[in-house]
């Protein structure tokens, strides 16, 4: 299986998840550790991939979702961002209409 394949895989598969340096409790950056505090503030389940430990899905998923940097959250397969995105969408109240959602 190509990588980009199993990335869309995991995207159907979870309808949220998100790409990280690290684990939500043990990230290995500053911008994933960002974006799974507030994940985890949502109290809504995601899925998560450690990137580091996936060097193939790191290298591949800039391809799939056009943007370039780490973490990537993703909702219904969507793009929606980073950790300044994601951390801004849950301060102004957009984030957890499009988590909850998810959930119904």
């Amino acid at each position: 299986m190509k990588t980009t394949d199993k990335i869309r895989e995991q995207l159907q598969e979870n309808p949220v998840i998100l790409y990280m340096k690290g684990t939500p409790n043990e990230p290995r950056c500053g911008f994933s550790a960002k974006a799974a505090t507030v994940m985890k503030a949502t109290g809504v389940p995601f899925a998560y991939v450690d990137v580091l430990a996936s060097p193939l899905i790191m290298q591949a998923l800039p391809e799939v979702s056009d943007f370039p940097t780490f973490p990537q959250l993703f909702i219904q397969g969507e793009i929606i961002g980073g950790s300044d995105i994601v951390e801004a969408m849950y301060a102004n109240g957009e984030l957890m209409p499009m988590l909850e959602a998810v959930e119904a």
